[in-house]
């Protein structure tokens, strides 16, 4: 448990360091993230906005897009870190509804999000807790192309 609570600590500190490459000149808000990956291998996002704004991406999926395109799909738990830009964070920045689906589509709802503030204070949740009844591929396909349902029947 105590090297749990060190990695959580190496966690948090890395998403507030992620958080300074931000670019956010439309919201001046800012966001870290830092992924941890079942090696123990840690990957990072920023978040980007753009001026057509969907374009933009938030922390949490750049981190999780760099590890996936590093070869990495098992992960334990991710810290996140934002706020008004050239401040501590004074508040918890948990993840928005998109952000929370790619979380669903690599990991279990045990997999650990910690929400982190500038003065060091970290908030655990779980993604069960944070998308409960989420959306899995599993609920739309079978593993078995024999048992999937003809879609037209149900129409």
């Amino acid at each position: 448990m105590a090297d749990w609570e060190a990695r959580k600590k190496d966690l948090a500190d890395a998403a507030l360091k992620a958080r300074k490459n931000s670019y956010a000149p439309y919201s001046h808000w800012t966001v870290g993230a830092a992924l941890l990956d079942e090696r123990g291998n840690v990957y990072t996002g920023c978040n980007i906005e753009n001026g057509a704004y969907s374009p933009s991406c938030c922390a949490e999926r750049v981190a999780f897009f760099t590890a996936l395109a590093a070869g990495s799909r098992n992960f334990k738990a991710i810290a996140i870190a934002g706020g008004p830009e050239k401040e501590k964070p004074k508040q918890y920045c948990p993840p928005c509804g998109v952000c929370r689906q790619v979380m669903a589509e690599f990991c279990e709802d045990t997999f650990r999000i910690l929400l982190v503030k500038g003065d060091g204070q970290i908030e655990a949740r779980t993604l069960g807790e944070l998308l409960p009844q989420r959306f899995t591929l599993s609920d739309t396909v079978s593993e078995n192309p024999e048992e999937r349902e003809d879609s037209h029947e149900n129409v």
